[in-house]
C-alpha cells in the first residue's frame, strides 16, 4: 500500500528520499540507500527509470553540450548514461523496499518506462520538473489510475495548469505538486516558498517541496508554509562522487532533516489558544492584585495598599479599576491576594 495520502490525510508530511545517480553505479549501495532511507525516517525511497535513449539521442551538436552548471561540458547523452539506474535492478531495489517497509517511487522519462514500471507494481508515479511540459507523457502516465506527484520547478501557472489537465483528461485526480526551484543546487533567493500557499488555492490540490537547496532549512520553511510532502536528495556519502552528490544530502543529515521537520509541523501547529498543561502549571506565577499594606475592613482601596505583582494567586490586575477608591469589604494581611469576594 503506498502511503502518500495516507499521510497527508492525517496531516502529516511524507518524506521522500531521492537516490537518482547516488548509487555510484552500485547496486550495493542502492539496497543500502533504501536500509538507510529507512532507518533515517523517509517514508518512501524515489529512483529514475530512465536510459541514455530514452530521454535524448547521441549528438555532438553544441544543443546536446551542457554550459555552465554543475555539469559543465557534459554531454546529456553521456551524462544520463553514467547516472541512470539500470533497470534490471529495478525489481531487487522495489523488493528490498517492501522488505523493509518503505514506498517505492520511480520517475519514468518516456512511455516504456511508465509501461515497466507498472508491470513492476509500482503504486505511483513521479513526474520530473523537466518533464512538466510533456503532457503527452503526464497524460499516459495519469492514465494508469495510479498516484501522481508532479514537480513544476520552471513550472508557469499555464504549464501547471496543462499538466493537471492532462491528468483529468487521463481521468485521474489523484495529484500532488511539488513546489521546485530547478537550480542544483538552489540559491535561497530563487526558491519563492510562498508558492506553495498560493498553488494550493490556484489549483486545489496537495502541494509539497522538492528541495534541492543545502541542509534542511528550506524543507522546514517549506513545511511550516503548508508543504505536505519533501523530497530530497539523499546519498550514502558525497565521498562517492556522483552527477547529484553534491547537491546531496548524506543519511545522518537526511535523519536530522526528517526530525527537523517533523517538529516544525509541532511548532507551526494552530491556532490555539489554549494552555497547555505546563503552561497551567506556570499560572502562579503570573502578576495578580496583593495587598501590599494590612487593610482593614472599610479602608479604602488605592495603590499605596494594593499594586499589581508577581504571583499570581489574585485576581487579574484589570480588575484594580473596579477597586480603586472602594471601601475594602475584609481585612487583609501584608501579603495576601486579594481575592473574588473583595470585588
Amino acid at each position: 500500500m503506498f502511503h502518500l495520502f495516507e499521510k497527508i490525510e492525517k496531516g502529516d508530511v511524507y518524506v521522500i528520499a531521492e537516490m537518482s545517480a547516488n548509487h555510484g553505479g552500485s547496486l550495493d549501495n542502492a539496497l543500502e540507500l533504501v536500509r538507510k532511507a529507512k532507518e533515517a525516517g523517509a517514508d518512501c525511497l524515489k529512483i529514475q527509470t530512465y536510459t541514455a535513449d530514452t530521454l535524448t539521442i547521441d549528438c555532438d551538436n553544441e544543443y546536446f553540450k551542457i554550459k555552465g552548471g554543475l555539469w559543465d561540458g557534459y554531454k546529456l547523452y553521456d551524462l544520463y548514461g553514467d547516472a541512470n539506474t539500470p533497470w534490471e535492478w529495478h525489481k531487487a531495489i522495489k523488493d528490498e523496499c517492501d522488505r523493509v517497509g518503505i514506498d517505492f517511487l520511480s520517475t519514468p522519462f518516456d512511455n516504456t518506462a511508465v509501461d515497466f514500471l507498472t508491470d513492476l507494481g509500482c503504486e505511483a508515479i513521479k513526474i520530473a520538473s523537466f518533464e512538466l511540459p510533456d503532457v503527452m507523457l503526464i497524460e499516459y502516465a495519469a492514465s494508469k489510475g495510479l498516484p501522481m506527484i508532479i514537480s513544476c520547478g520552471m513550472g508557469t501557472p499555464e504549464d501547471i495548469e496543462d499538466a493537471l489537465a492532462a491528468c483529468k483528461r487521463a481521468g485521474n485526480d489523484k495529484v500532488v505538486l511539488l513546489k521546485c526551484c530547478s537550480e542544483y543546487p538552489a540559491n535561497w533567493e530563487d526558491m519563492h516558498l510562498g508558492n506553495i500557499k498560493d498553488m494550493k488555492e490556484r489549483f486545489n490540490v496537495p502541494v509539497g517541496l522538492s528541495d534541492h537547496s543545502e541542509g534542511s532549512l528550506a524543507a522546514v520553511v517549506g513545511v511550516t508554509l503548508g508543504a505536505c510532502v519533501v523530497e530530497k536528495h539523499v546519498c550514502l556519502s558525497r565521498v562517492i562522487k556522483t552527477a547529484d552528490s553534491e547537491f546531496s544530502m548524506e543519511i545522518d543529515e537526511f535523519a536530522k532533516m526528517v526530525k527537523d521537520i517533523k517538529n516544525a509541523k509541532l511548532i507551526a501547529a494552530g491556532p490555539s489558544y489554549a494552555l497547555t498543561d505546563k503552561e497551567r502549571s506556570s499560572t502562579v506565577f503570573r502578576r495578580s492584585l496583593f495587598a501590599i499594606k494590612d487593610i482593614n475592613e472599610g479602608d479604602i482601596i488605592s495603590e499605596e495598599n494594593v499594586r499589581s505583582i508577581r504571583p499570581g494567586y489574585g485576581i487579574k490586575p484589570k480588575c484594580f479599576a473596579d477597586l480603586k477608591g472602594k471601601p475594602a469589604k475584609k481585612s487583609l494581611k501584608r501579603g495576601e491576594p486579594i481575592t473574588e469576594d473583595m470585588l
